[in-house]
């Protein structure tokens, strides 16, 4: 079974002929490492629904230096929703951490999908609360842990996560240097 349809199918029930029609709103899309899906000041005209590999999700800070807020892998969403819904230019870039496969559709097709697949605003209302939920709680740890809490949290909830990403990636998501992701992984701290 796809895999879009195959994660739609957790929160809502689709028909053969419905899984049919939604894969016919998709294109299938391949980017390279460190490839970018979009880049500060375009509009994001696409969500991607990710089927093979990691994405992250980054601003340039005011200091020039790439701040990771988000990462996505496999049967995740991702785009700046914001930029998507109101077709305005976004701060963020979207970048492939691995070689990737994606599943994209951009706005005008998505919502002709919602008009035609009602039951699909559903899908999309839950996945989108529990991909907020996930931000909300990052955002407690960012304020409640210390670096190295953190870095541990991460490393017993997604082991094979942190094995896949660069170092200085996870550094920059958990908000501390890749000097002190060394320290550590090497267990100086």
């Amino acid at each position: 079974m796809n895999p879009l349809i195959q994660h739609i199918q957790k929160f809502i029930s689709l028909s053969e002929s419905e899984a049919d029609v939604v894969l016919s709103y998709f294109e299938a899309q391949a980017f390279k490492k460190k490839q970018l899906l979009l880049e500060e000041g375009q509009i994001a005209y696409k969500q991607y629904f990710i089927t093979k590999g990691i994405v992250r999700f980054y601003i340039n800070n005011s200091k020039g230096v790439e701040q990771t807020m988000q990462f996505g892998i496999e049967n995740w969403w991702i785009t700046d929703y914001l930029s998507f819904q109101y077709q305005t230019p976004t701060y963020f870039h979207i970048q492939a951490v691995e070689n990737i496969e994606v599943l994209s559709i951009d706005r005008k097709s998505f919502d002709a999908l919602l008009e035609r697949i009602p039951k699909l605003e559903k899908y999309f209302r839950l996945v989108i609360q529990k991909s907020f939920g996930a931000s909300q709680v990052r955002i407690r740890y960012l304020f409640t842990m210390s670096a190295e809490e953190r870095f541990r949290q991460m490393n017993e909830m997604f082991p094979e996560f942190v094995q896949r990403v660069p170092q200085y990636m996870i550094a920059s998501y958990l908000d501390f240097s890749a000097e002190f992701m060394s320290k550590i992984r090497a267990g100086k701290v």
